[in-house]
């Protein structure tokens, strides 16, 4: 959470309740009743929601320092919107709901900051969409490739490794496609030199192609992120 203050990481990083969370274990999942939110002290989390189809999309990845859960803030019954769920094992701190709110109810000055943190998110989603709809299910895994060198590249003298392994099932889910549709796409990339697979990791060898291909805007890395 580097872009927000001092302040409300102190409160977010205060220990409630510490969980231990398994690879592939669900921290919670869309419908469920809300009454904790979760503060990442290791790990990655998978941030996804699943459409009337069974579909799933992937969001976001949140690993050390980020908060899940906190769309469920001021709102009475309030269930999760979202289905998290661990791609690594990983530590969370548990904070009920109530404690986080009545901390920005009683103070202003960490209720502006925390929704200059939630407008951050917003508009990372928005963006995603934005790629998703106008350029398709191309545009949804350039842009894809794009974030994850943002977020977890390596620069290496032939490229950009992305340094975290996922597989091609993962990289459909945040496309919002099928797995076959990804593996035709990555393999037209490979020909052209685009991109290499190494032990499960991408190499991105020309970033430029993707960016040209998806009319890229120069977003700033906090916008143009994975997680």
């Amino acid at each position: 959470m580097e872009h927000v203050s001092v302040e409300l990481r102190e409160l977010l990083s205060a220990i409630y309740r510490t969980i231990p969370v398994k690879k592939g274990m669900y921290l919670f999942q869309e419908g469920e009743k809300a009454d904790e939110l979760y503060y990442i002290q290791s790990g990655k989390i998978q941030i996804s929601k699943t459409n009337m189809d069974g579909q799933e999309l992937t969001l976001r990845i949140c690993s050390q320092g980020d908060l899940i859960g906190e769309l469920t803030l001021f709102c009475p019954g309030a269930r999760y919107m979202l289905t998290a769920k661990a791609l690594e094992d990983s530590v969370v701190s548990a904070i009920p709901r109530e404690v986080i709110e009545k901390e920005l109810s009683d103070n202003p000055k960490l209720a502006i900051e925390f929704m200059k943190w939630m407008s951050l998110h917003f508009r990372k989603t928005q963006t995603k969409f934005r790629d998703l709809i106008l350029h398709g299910k191309k545009g949804a895994l350039y842009s894809t490739l794009i974030r994850l060198c943002n977020s977890y590249g390596v620069m290496k003298e032939d490229g950009i490794l992305i340094d975290i392994p996922l597989t091609n099932q993962e990289l459909a889910n945040f496309c919002g496609t099928a797995r076959e549709v990804v593996n035709r796409m990555l393999g037209d990339l490979r020909k052209k030199g685009v991109i290499s697979v190494q032990k499960g990791k991408i190499r991105v060898h020309n970033l430029q192609y993707l960016r040209d291909e998806i009319a890229c805007e120069g977003c700033p890395p906090e916008l143009c992120s994975i997680d």
